[in-house]
C-alpha cells in the first residue's frame, strides 16, 4: 500500500513539474515575458531620446528667432530682404579632362 501511495506521489509530482515548465503561465512564459519587457525598456529609452530632442527643438522655435530662421533657409530656402543668393555647382567627376579642364561636348 505504501509503494502505491509513494508511486502516485511521483506521478503528481512529474506533472506538476512538467506543468511548472511548459504550462500555461509557467517558466516558458515567464521567460518570454521577461525578454518583451527587456525588449520595451530599450524601445521606451528610444523613445523618450527622440521626444526630448523634439521637445528642445519645439522650445527652441518657440523662443529662439535663430531656430526659426535657419529653418526657414534650411527648409523653405527663403532669404533676408537685401540679400543675394548663390549657388556654387561642382562639376560631375566625368566632366573633366586629364588637364582639369571641362570636356567640349562635340564643338
Amino acid at each position: 500500500m505504501l509503494r502505491w501511495l509513494a508511486l502516485l506521489l511521483l506521478i503528481a509530482l512529474v506533472a506538476l513539474q512538467v506543468h511548472l515548465w511548459t504550462g500555461r503561465g509557467g517558466m516558458r512564459d515567464v521567460w518570454m515575458l521577461k525578454a518583451r519587457v527587456e525588449e520595451q525598456k530599450v524601445e521606451n529609452a528610444r523613445l523618450k531620446k527622440r521626444n526630448e530632442t523634439l521637445s528642445a527643438e519645439v522650445d527652441d522655435l518657440k523662443h529662439g528667432e535663430e531656430a526659426v530662421e535657419e529653418r526657414a533657409r534650411s527648409e523653405l530656402g527663403l532669404l533676408k530682404p537685401g540679400e543675394t543668393f548663390y549657388q556654387v555647382v561642382e562639376p560631375a567627376p566625368g566632366d573633366a579632362g586629364a588637364d582639369g579642364k571641362p570636356k567640349s561636348h562635340g564643338r
